[in-house]
């Protein structure tokens, strides 16, 4: 298995480490309930090196990246950073990203850990003449995320944070070291993603705990990651989106500019909405149960279709999860789950569970 820098140091936590895609990580610490709330109340440190960083650069640079992804890249000013699907020329997801605009000529593309040398080759594939470099090896990233995240970082530089909007990053000097730093995650709350060469990991690492000790800052492992995410209403590639799945039958249409121009999938995406069948959609369940990826879905006593993420809200304290569901049908409607042989009865609603307020 592939691991990231920080492997010895999740080790010598005491962290319960499983294979993640070929990744050797750590899905817990001391607990996934207490490190999700400990994200939710003050802060959490993730190790993300795993995922992949692919810098685009040159005269078609933005070209590129324009045709490559369904969101609308001419709307980023420099300094600003999108999300985004990306598509295959049937419509299905190649993956979901995130793009960095540094200037017209550079760019960078954050993917899927999972993913990363699929999605290199698809970007090789369909370059336009921009010139692509696959940084991932030698790029580390940690992700800070809580409500005290920005008090946590902010003792490591000088760089004034509350400067730095929802969505928008900066290159800048954190405890030393040279990073890109975006107020970007993947929890629902308010933090931080840092970008630096994957020799100074521990470094970094080390000076964010020392840091966050006063505020409560924890470790945190990918099984709160996971929860923390869908509460948020944050798709998962793999669960909720894959190479089978629209971005119009996943809730991810505000992320797709049909008015942009071309780009990749476009036409056939245009064509497969006209006979979409089924959609994504949240749902809490009415009776006891956990629901899990893989749990059938019933709607009026016939399978429809099956739960892509579920689980047992610490926050909320309820079971919570994403499903498909018929593209007619109403939020709040009624379904059944398949748990454990038993249908269970839960409600659709919202996919996004929790929401914070921004600033």
């Amino acid at each position: 298995m592939k691991k990231t820098p920080l492997n010895e140091v999740h080790r010598s936590l005491g962290a319960k480490m499983v294979d993640f895609g070929g990744w050797d990580m750590p899905v817990q610490y001391e607990g996934i309930v207490s490190e999700h709330l400990a994200v939710r109340s003050d802060c959490g440190l993730f190790d993300v090196s795993h995922m992949g960083e692919v810098i685009v650069e040159g005269d078609k640079a933005f070209a590129f990246v324009q045709n490559l992804v369904t969101n609308d890249v001419s709307k980023l000013v420099d300094n600003q950073c999108l999300y985004s699907p990306m598509l295959y020329e049937h419509a299905g997801v190649v993956d979901d990203l995130l793009v960095y605009k540094f200037n017209e000529k550079r760019f960078m593309i954050v993917v899927n850990a999972s993913n990363v040398d699929k999605d290199f080759a698809w970007m090789k594939a369909h370059s336009l003449g921009a010139v692509l470099e696959n940084k991932s090896d030698a790029t580390a990233e940690l992700a800070l995320q809580g409500p005290k995240a920005q008090s946590v970082l902010q003792k490591l530089t000088s760089a004034d944070l509350s400067e730095i909007k929802f969505f928008h990053f900066r290159e800048i000097t954190v405890a030393g070291v040279s990073c890109i730093v975006s107020r970007t995650g993947y929890t629902g709350e308010d933090g931080f993603e840092i970008y630096f060469s994957s020799s100074e990991a521990v470094k970094m690492w080390n000076a964010l705990v020392d840091a966050g000790s006063e505020f409560g800052l924890k470790p945190i492992g990918l099984g709160a990651r996971d929860t923390l995410r869908l509460e948020a209403g944050l798709m998962l590639y793999g669960n909720d989106i894959d190479e089978r799945i629209t971005p119009f039958e996943a809730p991810l249409k505000w992320a797709v500019k049909l008015e942009k121009g071309d780009f990749i999938g476009k036409k056939a995406l245009e064509e497969k909405e006209a006979s979409r069948k089924r959609k994504l959609v949240g749902f809490e369940l009415l009776e006891r149960g956990v629901p899990r990826h893989g749990s059938e879905v019933f709607v009026g006593g016939v399978k429809f279709d099956v739960v892509s993420s579920g689980t047992f809200s610490p926050t909320l304290k309820k079971p919570i999860g994403f499903c498909f569901a018929p593209s007619d049908l109403p939020l709040g409607a009624e379904v059944e789950i398949k748990i454990h042989d038993k249908l269970v009865k839960a409600k659709t609603c919202s996919h996004r569970f929790y929401k914070i307020e921004r600033k």
